[in-house]
């Protein structure tokens, strides 16, 4: 049985952090109708827009709390949050591409609530998934590179028996484990640094579930991660 395991080391940085996961299995990613994935992104982005409130891009709520989150541990210079990323292009009015039915799903809801959303492919993951601090000899490629860029020691990954998954916490995936049009089984996260916005989260994670159900057929688990639960099963 694979297992989400948010590590100790992880949370003696983070102690009220929350991990809300949705384990989803017997999707078909196939499905394309890429006017009507266009046409949600393009709503999620103008709702996007009660987000940037300051005319200071920094001071915006969902920018702030996570620049503020990535100056607890190394980073790669320049690195931002995927939330912080999403927005940026909201603000200069940037469309996002449409991707894939699940990329453009949680990217989506990610833009609605100002949350960091992310996923992966579960049947490409070896052995459990840790969100923890990188030892620094991960391997770790990214979509069009052919040499490992390994996370610092000390850095925010997920990472499996392969190498790390996720670098920077949320910044950029690995190449190996992303979801793509032939994914069946999908490790969807959504992430707090605090619990201020629990009930954010809650929203979040059941309309990202009802979407992919609706849209992608197949079951959805919810779990939210804290200090109290620090692992979750993602496969049976």
């Amino acid at each position: 049985m694979k297992r989400f395991i948010v590590e100790d080391d992880f949370r003696q940085v983070f102690p009220d952090s929350l991990i809300g996961i949705v384990v989803c299995r017997g999707l078909d990613n196939s499905i394309r109708n890429e006017e009507e994935y266009r046409e949600m992104l393009k709503e999620a982005e103008t709702e996007a827009l009660k987000h940037l409130t300051e005319s200071e891009f920094s001071e915006n709520g969902p920018v702030k709390v996570w620049r503020e989150a990535f100056r607890k541990f190394k980073t790669k210079k320049g690195a931002r949050s995927s939330i912080e990323a999403l927005l940026k292009r909201v603000q200069k009015g940037q469309e996002l591409r449409t991707i894939n039915p699940l990329v453009d799903i949680y990217n989506a809801i990610s833009l609605r609530y100002g949350l960091p959303c992310g996923g992966e492919d579960i049947d490409t993951f070896v052995g459990d998934i840790k969100l923890t601090k990188a030892i620094g000899d991960e391997d770790f490629i990214v979509l069009g590179e052919d040499k490992s860029s390994p996370p610092y020691e000390g850095e925010i990954v997920y990472k499996d028996d392969l190498g790390a998954i996720c670098r920077c916490w949320n910044w950029r995936e690995s190449v190996r484990t992303m979801l793509t049009d032939e994914t069946k089984n999908a490790f969807l996260c959504i992430e707090l640094v605090d619990d201020s916005r629990r009930s954010d989260l809650e929203k979040a994670l059941k309309e990202l579930s009802d979407m992919v159900k609706e849209k992608l057929g197949g079951t959805c688990e919810i779990s939210i991660l804290d200090s109290e639960n620090g692992e979750a099963a993602i496969e049976p």
